[in-house]
Order: C-alpha cells, then sequence, then structure tokens
C-alpha cells in the first residue's frame, strides 16, 4: 500500500489549506540537480515522483510526468522513466507504507534518481495536529532504506537538515 484513504485525505487537506505545501520544486538545489541528471543521461525522460503542485515542472521549462497520491488527476499509477525526481516526499510517507513506496519508486526509475529528504520536522502540521513530517530519520537510516530498496547510491550531499541521494542504475534496471 502507498497511502491510506485517511492520509490522502490529509493530504490534500494541507494542499488546499497551505498554498505552498506541495512548492518544493522550486528549490534551486533541486532544479540543479536534475539538470545534472539530465546531462549526465542525456535524457528528459523524468517523473516527478510526489510532485505536489507540479513546480519542478514548471521551473524545468518543459513538460515531465507527475505522480503525487494526494492530487487529482495526478494520482495515477505512474509509468517507469529514465530519472526520477522525489524531493521532499519520503519524510510525508506513513512509515507503514515506506518500503512499498520505495518498491514504487524503484519500479519507476530507469536509469538514475534523486532523493532529497528533510531530517527535521517540518512547519507544516495535519489537520489531526501531526507534524506533516511523519518520519524523522538518519542520513545513515535513510541510506540502509535506500540500499535495502535496491537503489545504487552513487552520492550523498549533506544540506542540513536535509540530505540528498542520487542512485543509478545500469541501463537494464540492475543497480550499480
Amino acid at each position: 500500500m502507498l497511502i491510506s484513504s485517511e492520509y490522502r485525505s490529509l493530504n490534500r487537506e494541507l494542499h488546499e489549506r497551505v498554498p505552498e505545501y506541495g512548492t518544493s520544486g522550486r528549490n534551486d538545489r533541486y532544479i540543479k540537480a536534475t539538470y545534472r541528471l539530465v546531462e549526465a543521461t542525456r535524457s528528459t525522460d523524468i517523473l516527478d515522483y510526489g510532485c505536489g503542485k507540479r513546480t519542478l515542472e514548471e521551473a524545468l521549462g518543459f513538460p515531465i510526468a507527475n505522480y503525487d497520491p494526494a492530487i487529482p488527476g495526478l494520482d495515477g499509477t505512474p509509468e517507469p522513466h529514465d530519472l526520477v525526481v522525489c524531493t521532499d516526499v519520503l519524510e510525508h510517507i506513513e512509515p507503514e507504507c515506506l518500503d512499498d513506496v520505495l518498491a514504487d519508486i524503484r519500479r519507476c526509475t530507469k536509469l538514475s534518481a534523486f532523493v532529497s529528504i528533510c531530517l527535521a520536522p517540518s512547519l507544516k502540521v495535519l489537520a489531526d495536529g501531526r507534524n506533516a513530517h511523519l518520519i524523522l530519520e538518519s542520513k545513515e537510516w535513510w541510506l540502509k532504506k535506500l540500499k535495502s530498496a535496491g537503489f545504487g547510491i552513487v552520492g550523498i550531499f549533506e544540506t542540513v537538515p536535509e540530505v540528498e541521494f542520487v542512485a543509478q542504475l545500469s541501463p537494464h534496471g540492475d543497480r550499480i
């Protein structure tokens, strides 16, 4: 299971109530990291996994695939793409769904993935009173999780309070 119906509703409510929620795609680091992946792979076949308000696509200036289970119209099962960008998403996942979400991101990644995870509490609160960041773990914990999900990590960048991972796969989808 990727998301419970209750949590999907809480996220939809937060997207509607807080205009800046789901807009991290405007972050310069994420844009530059995406362009580096495009340059390295010579592909613009990109999926923004957990796209929110589609601000990464807006910032890049060209069409990409967008998936967000809490946004009607963007909640269909995504197809695999050469590049997957997943920023400010994994810390929001229900802990009991994390392994399934990581497996789904891995399924969607043909060549490379860029993942950015915040390691600190969010400034936003869900309607039920919980902090919007449901999983607060260390860089080492996340590295183990990504590796156990089948990602070959080729780069780690600490940008406190976030950590960014670059994963690379072979052209056949195998871990490098």
